[in-house]
């Protein structure tokens, strides 16, 4: 039997029309011969999921999106299909969510459960919803929203009584103390800069303390034998300190006190002979004459020896009148 040449092209295109439906279909994930272990989740949301997006469990992905069907007319819920890459044991209370995910593919994720029975092929999982990741945010942001506009209401109320209260000599001041502020902030800003200097682990100031310290303190160390000699010797001079008898020196220094007292009753007073020697004004005056007096027969005597000493046969008496001041003192000169 001949067969022609357009009958050939005419089975040709078909063939490659059926092979390029599969292969699409292979691609996307879908077989037109359901082989391998498949499981089934309802949704009332399906958050985007299209066919051969990823199926995880634990971060590992199982399987695929197989198949996504409506369960009825009214879209109320939708059927996904999963096929798995192998026979997974997956507990029957596991839960299957959807994970939306704005800046990438939805996916699903297979919570384990911890039941001893475990899935056959064409069972149905349990689902639950799970909020995106915006609603989330909305659903955090709203009661947040409400709070503020409650704040801003509030806030406009205070603005509103600051304006009342405030008048031209106030808000004066308030420029004033905002400018004070500002001072202050500046002299923070200085006292910062220095701190950082005192801070500074090369020059600042408690970096030296600090090393003044650990001399002191190896110092200390070092000489700590010399140390507990010093306070073993003023342990034992208080012991005898404590030891002597302070109170009966505190009398015997009392009686002595009260004896110097008497004494220099007495010497003040001009009863007796002493305190006339001392406080009587004649008796000094007195001897400041007779010293002066010596201290002219001295002069004298040295002036005009001959006065009173005539050694020689020959010689003449020195008839001169006798000295009657003292003479001027010359060693001062002399020196």
């Amino acid at each position: 039997m001949k067969i022609s040449n357009e009958t050939k092209v005419g089975a040709l295109t078909a063939i490659s029309i059926t092979l390029l439906i599969l292969g699409f279909n292979f691609l996307k994930g879908k077989t037109i011969l359901k082989t391998g272990n498949y499981l089934h989740a309802k949704y009332t949301d399906t958050k985007g999921i299209m066919i051969s997006n990823p199926v995880y469990v634990n971060g590992f992905q199982v399987g695929s999106v197989a198949d996504i069907e409506n369960a009825d007319v009214k879209l109320s819920s939708i059927i996904i299909s999963i096929k798995l890459k192998d026979n997974y044991e997956i507990p029957i209370n596991s839960i299957a969510t959807i994970n939306s995910n704005p800046l990438g593919t939805p996916s699903i994720e297979i919570k384990l459960g911890n039941e001893k029975k475990y899935f056959q092929s064409g069972d149905t999982i349990n689902t639950s919803s799970s909020p995106s990741l915006l609603a989330g945010v909305m659903d955090k942001l709203t009661p947040v929203a409400d709070q503020l506009q409650v704040t801003i209401h509030t806030l406009d109320s205070v603005m509103k009584n600051i304006n009342t209260i405030f008048d031209p000599a106030t808000k004066n001041n308030l420029q004033s103390v905002i400018a004070n502020v500002n001072k202050t902030t500046a002299s923070l800003v200085t006292s910062s800069v220095a701190l950082q200097d005192m801070l500074n682990q090369q020059t600042g100031t408690i970096t030296k303390s600090m090393q003044n310290v650990n001399s002191f303190t190896k110092n200390l160390s070092e000489n700590n034998d010399k140390i507990t000699k010093t306070l073993d010797n003023v342990s034992k001079a208080s012991e005898n300190f404590a030891k002597a008898d302070i109170s009966g020196s505190v009398e015997k220094l009392k009686q002595a006190v009260t004896n110097l007292n008497s004494i220099m009753a007495k010497l003040n007073s001009q009863d007796g002979s002493f305190g006339k020697l001392i406080n009587d004004q004649s008796l000094y005056n007195n001897l400041n004459n007779t010293i002066k007096s010596a201290n002219i027969l001295v002069d004298d005597l040295r002036m005009h020896p001959k006065r009173y000493v005539s050694l020689s046969v020959f010689g003449k008496k020195d008839k001169t009148g006798p000295l009657m001041v003292p003479l001027a003192d010359t060693s001062k000169t002399l020196r």
